[in-house]
């Protein structure tokens, strides 16, 4: 068996890779999740990430059993500050997944907004899809609007489109700009392509800023636009394919439980 073969047309599809088109996690998490003996295939425990999953075979993850991939499907969703963005929070704290309607097919999240951030956050049944999307490679920008406490520099500002660096973390180029100003507090639009951990927040703390509200606006082509908090809109296969050039349907590898 070639372990760096992903998909073979007698064997099927490597089941990590499977495990991810199901909407059950990240590739990489699904190797954690082989690692830590959580999958069975076809009633046995699945020991290496390089099984494949054929027609008609039977997965587990926590004794559930696992759908067969179907459509990658893409929404949009306004994310409300006081959400995580986790499927289980160790404080209890409430998430985004609990919240969405009843009758949505198990989905992660491209990315990841923080506790107190709101705005656009996408939402797929795709795990490949998401990795693919989160990529800084792929050049897509997400656009912020923010609002700080503090003296706007509006030189130091710019100066951030060369990059930066921040209590000793290095981060790409970033374009942020004043939008509006009254007394010590201000709104700019932050746009940027990289996105580490609450980078917006750690760059505007650098800069003597606290941000006190932090609404993400775009991913990519894709626009919060006039959606409601809470409110989800599924983004059409049409207009998906459009956007994620390459991307196909989905081989019918496995079976429904």
């Amino acid at each position: 068996m070639n372990q760096d073969d992903t998909q073979h047309p007698d064997r099927g599809e490597r089941i990590a890779k499977w495990l991810a088109r199901s909407g059950v996690a990240s590739r990489r998490d699904a190797e954690r999740m082989v690692e830590e003996g959580r999958v069975r295939l076809n009633g046995e425990a699945v020991t290496h990430p390089a099984t494949f999953v054929g027609p008609g075979d039977i997965v587990q993850v926590d004794g559930a059993v696992i759908e067969t991939p179907e459509r990658t499907r893409l929404w949009r969703y306004h994310k409300p500050d006081g959400l995580v963005t986790t499927h289980r929070d160790p404080e209890g704290r409430p998430t985004v997944f609990a919240s969405l309607p009843a009758g949505m097919p198990r989905v992660i999240s491209v990315g990841r907004l923080d506790l107190n951030s709101e705005g656009l956050l996408l939402l797929t049944n795709d795990g490949e899809l998401a990795r693919r999307l989160e990529l800084p490679s792929n050049g897509w920008i997400r656009r912020y609007r923010v609002r700080v406490f503090g003296v706007v520099d509006e030189g130091r500002l710019k100066a951030l489109s060369g990059g930066s660096v921040f209590e000793g973390v290095r981060y790409g180029p970033i374009e942020a700009g004043l939008d509006s100003r009254k007394g010590d507090n201000a709104w700019l639009t932050v746009s940027l392509r990289e996105g580490k951990n609450r980078e917006v927040r750690k760059v505007m703390r650098g800069l003597n800023l606290h941000v006190s509200r932090l609404i993400r606006t775009s991913y990519g082509p894709f626009q919060l636009g006039t959606l409601l908090r809470s409110e989800l809109e599924e983004v059409p296969g049409k207009v998906l394919r459009e956007q994620v050039p390459g991307l196909t349907a989905p081989t019918r590898a496995g079976r429904r439980g």
